[in-house]
């Protein structure tokens, strides 16, 4: 996705009583921190409070899937925001962690039912993560939790 996400107007009081997690992959940890600054900025603006909001941190990006699978099952959240980075290297392996990152997110969202949204940078090189981390494009971690929110509502 180029550019930034569009953004979005939400009624008053919309998000009183959800709960979300954010789960955070600690391979490229700095760049993930800020993925994670900017979720925790976007569910606080939508008047979360600090008791609705859990961070979970997994070893990777690969990891991702499992953990938003076993917090959907547990039935206690209104959506779950997966952020992380996978940064091109010299072999394929970049190719398969970032698919099956997003191949695992999309299931977990789609057997469950909780809006689990897909926040991982998926980059040719840092200087690209770092521009997706709250940079001049953006920050993914803030538009995955955006997303996570209006499904949410949407579902409600």
């Amino acid at each position: 996705m180029a550019g930034r996400a569009p953004k979005f107007r939400r009624a008053a009081g919309s998000t009183g009583s959800f709960r979300f997690a954010i789960v955070a992959a600690r391979f490229n940890e700095r760049i993930t921190q800020r993925l994670v600054a900017g979720a925790l900025q976007a569910l606080r603006a939508a008047r979360l409070g600090p008791d609705a909001i859990e961070v979970h941190w997994v070893p990777g990006s690969f990891e991702l899937p499992q953990a938003a699978n076993h917090l959907a099952t547990t039935g206690r959240y209104s959506g779950i925001v997966c952020v992380g980075v996978v940064i091109r290297g010299q072999t394929p392996h970049f190719e398969h962690v970032a698919r099956e990152a997003a191949a695992g997110i999309r299931h977990v969202a789609l057997t469950t039912g909780v809006p689990t949204a897909f926040g991982v940078i998926t980059a040719l090189s840092e200087e690209q993560a770092w521009a997706r981390a709250g940079g001049d494009v953006g920050n993914r971690g803030e538009e995955a939790a955006e997303a996570a929110l209006q499904m949410a509502e949407w579902i409600r």
